[in-house]
């Protein structure tokens, strides 16, 4: 059964009120910025006009056909309870089968009572993780969002096309106005980056699926202790707001490893390897590609990185709540590898030659490729 399949079967008892989620974070969401509604509307058509500028900028830097006259997906200028609410639905597709497996084991073993206490863990979860995605919805400026064409709420159509771009107005005006920079170049710049995340799963249709059915193996070794499951996905969620240390890292403890603390045999760590590989794939392409982002394309594009970076930058968060739900911060290195990945394979097999990691799964590079391309590169004939 594919992961898409799962989706749209008969609903379990969660454990998570995801519908509580939404209300609570809409119901926490701070204000944004004094906006007329002339302002509101033209901010709007600027984001759409820059979000659709962007596309044969990025086609031209990553030299991928799928990033040509791209129109695979929505692009959604929205406000922060609606960005809130966006996110509990990827997040349930995201943690579906993991909370399908916990279901069907307690179905087997638990007592009449028990619902009762299920269905107030749900509720206490829904709102703690709602007020979490609230206090992000102020921090978020764009976001793609692979999995939201396969919730169970989406049409044919949706599910037959390819994720959601969500460009947070009140938060990209907030923040174009604390940095001081020009708005067009600054919302120009921001769209760069998240078509470029939208652009790869474009090249591979495969990879959302792919995603899916490795989180999934990854929650089979959560099946026997469901309980410790909750507190490990609560802590992933709290640590979306987590404050950020002196050097601009998020501050982590240490002895939380998540997952890899329950690693039994060699087959339950490669499959998180291989994750951790195709994560750090996904951002460190998309750094690299930003780097290709000159004063022909974004005129003051040396300002905003000297200013955005000195403000320090958050990482997406789906890729941010599925790596503390793991727990690779406590244990693995940091998104540069990926970037130097990338570049190591460009430097010898130029862009097109590195594109050949999007064919097919088989083409993904392993952790240890991901840390010596040399690897990845003889491996695929380059």
């Amino acid at each position: 059964m594919t992961p898409q399949s799962k989706t749209t079967s008969a609903p379990l008892p969660s454990m998570i009120n995801w519908d509580l989620a939404a209300k609570t974070a809409a119901n926490l969401t701070p204000a944004g910025p004094a906006l007329k509604g002339a302002e509101i509307a033209a901010a709007v058509d600027n984001l759409r006009l820059m979000a659709e500028t962007s596309v044969p900028h990025v086609h031209e830097i990553s030299r991928l056909e799928a990033a040509k006259d791209l129109r695979d997906s929505e692009v959604l200028v929205v406000d922060r309870a609606s960005w809130a609410k966006a996110n509990t639905q990827s997040f349930a597709v995201m943690m579906d089968p993991v909370l399908r497996a916990i279901a069907a084991k307690q179905a087997n073993t638990t007592q009449s009572g028990a619902s009762n206490s299920n269905a107030l863990s749900a509720t206490v979860t829904g709102a703690q993780l709602g007020g979490v995605l609230a206090f992000m919805s102020s921090k978020v400026l764009g976001q793609y969002d692979p999995f939201a064409a396969l919730a169970p709420s989406s049409s044919a159509a949706q599910q037959a096309s390819g994720g959601r771009l969500l460009l947070v107005a009140p938060n990209i005006i907030t923040v174009e106005r604390e940095l001081k920079v020009d708005p067009a170049d600054f919302r120009l710049w921001v769209c760069l980056h998240e078509q470029t995340h939208r652009v790869q799963f474009a090249a591979a249709p495969w990879l959302r699926h792919h995603m899916l059915s490795e989180i999934e193996k990854l929650g089979e070794l959560l099946v026997g202790d469901s309980e410790k499951f909750g507190e490990r996905l609560l802590a992933s969620a709290k640590s979306l707001g987590a404050k950020k240390g002196t050097s601009g890292s998020d501050v982590q403890d240490p002895s939380r490893g998540g997952v890899l603390d329950l690693l039994q045999n060699p087959e339950q760590k490669a499959a998180l390897s291989h994750l951790t590989a195709v994560m750090s794939l996904l951002e460190g392409h998309a750094n690299v590609v930003m780097d290709g982002v000159d004063q022909r394309i974004v005129p003051t594009v040396r300002t905003i990185r000297q200013r955005f970076n000195g403000r320090g930058k958050d990482r997406g968060v789906i890729e941010k709540f599925i790596r503390n739900l793991i727990g690779l911060d406590a244990k693995m290195r940091q998104y540069s590898d990926g970037a130097k990945f990338v570049r190591d394979v460009v430097a010898v097999s130029g862009m097109d030659g590195f594109n050949n990691v999007w064919t097919q799964a088989e083409n993904l590079p392993t952790e240890p490729e991901i840390h010596n391309a040399r690897l990845w590169i003889e491996r695929m004939g380059l």
